[in-house]
């Protein structure tokens, strides 16, 4: 996969929040869709559209978790998809990537 070139710097809470949303769409995918290699083409979609939303994102470092923030910049289908994964992927990816899955909490404590 070839590395776009972006204006806007991802910092390291926007590259941990990249990190675990690529993480939590991948399982999502590979026990719900049948795809062998990667993943299949709609999640790939939404997990390029979250991408670019990270990077967009007005807070920044100080970005609270999607679920506690007052800007919804998702557009209504792509919201409902990536809530369909969090739901389904939530309490799995605890299990697989424990770091990410603490880390998240704890923004989602603190960070309002």
């Amino acid at each position: 996969m070839i590395k776009e070139k972006n204006i806007f710097t991802e910092t390291s809470r926007i590259k941990r929040e990249r990190k675990t949303i690529e993480k939590m769409i991948h399982l999502y995918c590979s026990l719900n869709h049948s795809n062998t290699d990667g993943i299949c083409s709609e999640c790939q979609t939404l997990q390029d559209y979250a991408f670019q939303r990270l990077l967009n994102c007005p807070f920044h470092e100080d970005k609270p978790v999607c679920a506690n923030c007052t800007v919804h910049c998702y557009k209504q289908d792509m919201r409902e998809k990536i809530k369909q994964v969090m739901r389904f992927s939530g309490p799995k990816i605890f299990f697989r990537h424990p770091y990410l899955s603490v880390m998240h909490l704890i923004d989602e404590k603190f960070r309002k």
